[in-house]
């Protein structure tokens, strides 16, 4: 989850364990946080928990599996 400042909203992405990978279902962003980059912040954290955890990520999720297609140095993390 991350938020902005004092700002109540946060945006999120939501993942379910699917044997070993986390299949990437959905990322929302509200609408007084978006357009400051943090969707791509969740997935890089996503990417970093992969790499440091030794899982591997479905990109179920529109958003994720674009970022995927724009990184291919993460194609080693597509499950």
């Amino acid at each position: 989850m991350v938020s902005i400042g004092d700002n109540p909203a946060s945006g999120r992405l939501t993942w379910t364990l699917r044997n070993d990978a986390r299949d990437a279902e959905h990322t929302v962003v509200p609408p007084a946080l978006r357009g400051q980059g943090i969707a791509a912040r969740l997935v890089e954290a996503l990417i970093e928990d992969a790499r440091s955890e030794g899982f591997k990520i479905i990109p179920t999720c529109s958003y994720v599996a674009a970022q995927f297609d724009r990184h291919p140095e993460w194609a080693d993390l597509r499950a």
